[in-house]
């Protein structure tokens, strides 16, 4: 009631990650170490992203906006007890198998209700995937005084027309960005959203 949220939504070719992340589980089996998920990779890909977007990893105060100089990401989590959002600290400054290792950790201390409390705050920017229960769109919430909230939607197939005419099949991933219209203005949204699709299009060995 107190924020002007908005949502925009785009989707993108979704074949290099599904790519990365099957050599990923690959090489996980071959040399035995942890399983890195396309959760772990969006959110590895939206840490890199957000320094570009400084007003988007913040929180607006009303008067005034916090713009924070690491991103602090915050993972929706389902859990018995109802939603938690539980903090991965300077997200921006871990690699990927990190991110991996510390996002699980979070997610099964929630799930077990033995979080602790100090990691359930302190977020800049959160991340609500529904992509593993098929959900094609849909409107996260802002986290206030965060300014926004990435929603990660399912993988669908879609068809497109090739420059020579030709009609291919093509996995889409959609992605739901939520942000607080008073602390940002609609155009800074849509080049975050720009910058994120052009990372996962462009990830390693597609």
């Amino acid at each position: 009631s107190e924020t002007a949220q908005l949502t925009h939504t785009v989707s993108f070719d979704a074949t290099c990650i599904m790519n990365y992340r099957k050599q990923l589980k690959l090489a996980a089996e071959k040399l035995d170490v942890p399983n890195i998920t396309l959760n772990d990779i969006m959110l590895y890909a939206v840490s890199r992203v957000l320094p570009r977007h400084p007003d988007l990893n913040a929180h607006y105060l009303g008067d005034s906006i916090r713009r924070f100089r690491h991103v602090n990401l915050g993972l929706a989590v389902d859990t018995p007890r109802g939603l938690m959002v539980p903090t991965l600290f300077n997200a921006d400054e871990k690699s990927l198998r990190e991110i991996s290792s510390e996002a699980k950790a979070l997610i099964a201390a929630c799930q077990e209700g033995s979080i602790n409390p100090d990691l359930l705050q302190g977020g800049s920017f959160t991340v609500s995937n529904l992509g593993s229960l098929g959900i094609e769109h849909f409107t996260p919430v802002i986290n206030p005084p965060q300014t926004g909230i990435l929603g990660v939607c399912g993988i669908t197939e879609r068809v497109r027309t090739g420059k020579d005419g030709g009609i291919s099949v093509y996995p889409a991933m959609g992605l739901s960005l939520t942000y607080d219209h008073r602390a940002l203005e609609g155009r800074l949204p849509r080049g975050s959203l720009r910058s994120l699709r052009r990372l996962l299009r462009a990830l390693p060995r597609c």
